[in-house]
């Protein structure tokens, strides 16, 4: 009892538990196991899938309809035929609304019909753009644009 006093007179605090947690061995834990995953993460090889293959595709490809746009804002559809040789090809100049005409004649018979615009690079944007908001408003679904790649 007397040295408890002691320490209480000398001006001393008692000795309380400590209730904080260390938390910086869990740190350096944790940036350990990062560089390990990190490390690791591109040796590990994604897992292969090996499809069944069969002699021929139930489905046979569309040709898509072809809108060439050319300098002077004309326009031709070009329309192939998968079931006709490469070399049967038919084109032909045609105005707005025979082009959407066309193009709804195919998607009755198909409606996934895909239409692929050509356009001159000297063609202005705003020729472009009125075709593709024809071909939106006639509810094509499968319309692209094409590009040549750089050389």
């Amino acid at each position: 009892m007397a040295g408890s006093m002691r320490s209480s007179m000398r001006g001393g605090r008692a000795r309380r538990s400590m209730s904080e947690i260390n938390v910086v061995p869990y740190i350096d834990v944790m940036l350990v196991l990062l560089i390990i995953f990190m490390v690791a993460a591109p040796l590990v090889t994604p897992g292969n899938v090996d499809l069944p293959s069969v002699a021929k595709s139930s489905q046979a490809k569309i040709a898509p309809i072809e809108v060439i746009i050319k300098a002077d804002k004309s326009m031709q559809v070009r329309l192939n035929n998968a079931a006709k040789a490469a070399a049967n090809i038919a084109e032909q100049a045609v105005t707005t609304e025979q082009l959407l005409a066309l193009i709804r004649e195919r998607q009755a018979a198909d409606a996934e019909q895909p239409v692929v615009i050509y356009a001159d690079k000297t063609v202005q944007y705003d020729a472009v753009m009125q075709v593709m908001d024809a071909l939106q408003k006639q509810n094509v679904k499968r319309v692209g644009l094409a590009v040549q790649p750089a050389p």
